[in-house]
């Protein structure tokens, strides 16, 4: 069969995309922002990509046409599709019809954290040597892809609560039909589709409603807003987890009533023990940073547990987990300077990860640069969060792109911190260049291309430090 996706380079679509190549499929796919780690992962699998939504694409003559859901009404392609007599669907319903109706699904679902969360589930999965199938919003370092079908019944999917195409406005996750269900968290966003977060949580609500009773669901102990949907009725086990503050060994202080417990022993949880049901199961000692990831491990080996993964297997499993990539990605370092690529675009995200940093490098200089390119910043949703997100920061660049619905410099006025916005690439290198300094940590926040920026930061960084050399 040959299968036609549009809008292919989307973390999803092009996961989705991967796996329907897997299974023998001939896919080929157009979208309007090419742009790496995607693009270069669908090229070396030979997946055939069309640069921008020209409808004489259609003469390709495909089978079935997966439409991404960033594709709308008024689209050339899309208009030429729904005129043509092509089959289409949804890439949420052709996963489930396709991969996942004989599955054992494990869905991480929550605003934050899906992608990594998804990402540790996956590799516990691999080391207890259960090979998994999976399909994840970004390429984490301990696998070659972001998808992949696996060699047994068990199936680890990102579950995002973004709608499902034009024409199915029901939220992805509710096509997966998870047994092992993770709620990370849950906060406003996508204020494009979702009027507030009453809306979001209905959403969560409909997901909760297709976990079979044989099955679980992982939550972050008191977390109100996630609370409050399981309160709207839960038919299935509920485990909690939850971050003691204590780093004396011995001393519970975790929060009653949670099954999973993370004991810290280094404040920038770069080293905590892993507890199960007031058990020490093992010390995870990784490379990762920020109670956020400490958070992540514990719902991820709570949900491997489901499925039959000891807690101490998940412990050491942890302690081998590389990370995503563009999740606090270090691209490069450079005379005591470390560039980081991080896909943060939500105030909690951003402060979570910069809190990590800061305790992970005490007093070294923090400059983060951040394009706000989420439809819910374009519309100013979060703006009054965002100079507070940055207080571990010593310095932030805002970046204004011409399609903001509003100015960022009033975040720029308002920060806590020094900082600038900047409505150019080239003037934000250059005011890049006047702040750097020996042992200093640049943090790229963007769930974009962000124009190249990336590159051409860590030139600018080799050029100051060649004329401060001399």
């Amino acid at each position: 069969m040959h299968i036609h996706i549009l809008g292919i380079c989307g973390t999803f679509m092009g996961s989705l995309a991967l796996l329907a190549r897997s299974l023998g499929h001939r896919v080929t796919g157009c979208d309007a922002n090419v742009y790496p780690p995607m693009s270069t992962q669908l090229e070396q699998s030979g997946i055939e990509l069309i640069q921008g939504f020209d409808p004489e694409q259609l003469k390709l003559e495909p089978d079935l046409v997966i439409v991404g859901n960033a594709m709308s009404r008024g689209n050339p392609v899309v208009e030429a599709l729904l005129d043509s007599n092509l089959p289409y669907t949804s890439g949420p319903q052709w996963l489930r019809e396709h991969v996942l109706q004989d599955k054992w699904v494990l869905a991480v679902a929550g605003t934050h954290g899906k992608t990594t969360t998804s990402s540790m589930l996956a590799w516990i999965l691999e080391y207890a040597g259960m090979s998994p199938g999976f399909l994840i919003g970004g390429i984490p370092k301990n696998f070659t892809e972001s998808a992949r079908l696996g060699e047994t019944p068990f199936f680890v999917v990102e579950a995002d609560e973004y709608d499902s195409a034009f024409f199915d406005k029901r939220s992805k996750f509710v096509h997966y039909r998870a047994r092992t269900l993770t709620l990370n968290n849950l906060e406003y966003d996508h204020a494009d589709i979702f009027p507030d977060l009453a809306a979001i949580q209905r959403q969560f609500h409909h997901v909760v409603r297709t976990v079979p009773q044989n099955g679980l669901i992982v939550v972050p102990q008191n977390n109100p807003a996630l609370d409050e949907v399981l309160a709207q009725g839960c038919w299935t086990p509920v485990t909690r987890v939850a971050l003691s503050e204590s780093i004396e060994p011995g001393v519970d202080d975790g929060e009653p009533g949670s099954d999973w417990l993370a004991r810290p022993l280094k404040s920038d949880g770069s080293r905590f023990e892993l507890w199960h049901q007031g058990q020490m199961s093992g010390t995870v000692d990784w490379s990762m940073t920020g109670d956020h990831n400490v958070y992540n491990a514990l719902a991820a080996a709570a949900a491997a547990h489901n499925v039959g993964v000891a807690p101490e297997v998940s412990a050491e499993a942890l302690s081998s987990f590389e990370g995503v990539k563009r999740r606090m990605e270090c691209i490069a370092t450079m005379g005591g300077v470390k560039v980081y690529d991080d896909f943060a675009h939500h105030p909690s995200a951003i402060q979570s990860t910069l809190a990590g940093l800061r305790r992970q490098v005490g007093e070294q200089k923090i400059i983060a640069m951040i394009e706000p390119r989420s439809n819910t910043m374009r519309l100013g949703m979060h703006k009054k969060e965002l100079g507070q997100a940055c207080i571990n920061a010593d310095f932030v660049m805002w970046y204004e792109p011409a399609a903001m619905n509003w100015s960022m410099q009033v975040v720029a006025d308002d920060s806590p911190v020094p900082a600038v916005c900047e409505d150019s690439i080239e003037d934000m290198l250059d005011t890049l260049g006047k702040h750097l300094e020996q042992d200093c940590h640049i943090v790229i926040m963007s769930n974009g291309s962000f124009g190249g920026i990336h590159a051409l930061v860590v030139d600018k960084v080799k050029q100051v430090l060649q004329e401060q050399l001399g």
